[in-house]
């Protein structure tokens, strides 16, 4: 558990090298990690989505790449494809941009639908299927991607199948003066942060900490605490969508997370509560009701975890 902080710490300070006053996204970035799990970041244009996905890339000794999302790129371009070999008259496999241990793909949502739904399956089982031939992801595995806001011009709504294939989503928000300042001295004195991060985790240190936050303990409790948040998320009168059996497993897993980032052992009520509205927020859909009263997901999604008794004790 010691060494597991230890390195926490250690990428928390090599990513705030780059990324200013954030501590709380890279906290949320570092708990997909460990969950195996894929981080779609939204916001606005130049608040700094890629670079802080790059940051973390760098920050690990994984072999990294980037897809850059525009409306030509196509699904063979991601997942790869067969082409004959003329001089031996066999297929030979050209590996897809996907084909690496962490992938930036950035501004997810300026491709065509068609080509979105080429992450599906690597997202989801860690592999794509070419030609009928299966091929395994490096392990870990991990997809950032970033989007716009959907009502930017150019851009394409990911469909729920597609933002249920995400573990978390984050925000990192406009800087305050102060970091803002801070920002502007960094870059205009001629530094360049990101240039300068160095690996300082392996893959091997990533796979232990994973397999670690697994074995952290979950009580009947707990469990029992997601789920009824999971049922009544399913009955609120301002969703047509609540929560699904993957949504419940992944918050049990943030939670499990989050503890063992902690300094923990076993997760608490309040490891589920604070974990929920990133990981649960963008797998609701909003009734026609609540769109009109201009609610957004987070707000219901308060709603309902108000609306479930917090276990006192736990066994």
């Amino acid at each position: 558990m010691q060494s597991t902080q230890n390195i926490v710490k250690a990428l928390e300070q090599n990513i705030g090298k780059v990324i200013i006053g954030k501590t709380e996204v890279v906290d949320l970035m570092l708990v997909s990690l460990v969950c195996q799990g894929h981080v779609l970041i939204e916001d606005v244009p130049g608040v700094g989505k890629t670079t802080l996905a790059s940051a973390l890339a760098r920050s690990l000794s994984c072999s990294f790449k980037r897809i850059q999302f525009t409306p030509d790129i196509t699904p063979s371009d991601i997942t790869g494809f067969s082409i004959v070999n003329f001089k031996t008259g066999e297929l030979e496999f050209h590996e897809g941009l996907v084909m690496s241990q962490m992938v930036l793909a950035d501004e997810i949502n300026r491709t065509s639908p068609k080509t979105q739904s080429s992450l599906l399956e690597v997202m989801e089982e860690g592999q794509v299927t070419v030609d009928g031939t299966t091929y395994r992801m490096p392990r870990p595995f991990i997809v950032l991607a970033t989007q716009n806001p959907v009502d930017f011009v150019g851009t394409y709504p990911l469909p729920e199948a597609q933002l249920d294939r995400f573990f978390m989503r984050i925000s990192i928000g406009y800087p305050t003066v102060d970091e803002e300042t801070d920002i502007l001295e960094r870059y205009t004195s001629g530094a360049k942060p990101l240039e300068e991060i160095k690996p300082i985790c392996t893959s091997q240190e990533i796979i232990e900490m994973q397999q670690q936050a697994s074995q952290i303990y979950t009580s009947k409790e707990v469990r029992s605490y997601v789920s009824l948040i999971a049922g009544a998320s399913r009955k609120h009168a301002g969703l047509t969508l609540g929560i699904s059996t993957r949504g419940a497993i992944a918050l049990l897993k943030a939670a499990q997370a989050r503890a063992m980032l902690s300094g923990r052992d076993y997760v608490t009520p309040e490891d589920v509560q604070r974990m929920a509205p990133n990981v649960i927020s963008h797998r609701l859909m909003l009734s026609p009701e609540a769109r009109m009263r201009n609610m957004s997901p987070e707000k219901v999604l308060q709603a309902v975890i108000s609306s479930v008794q917090v276990p006192v004790r736990m066994s």
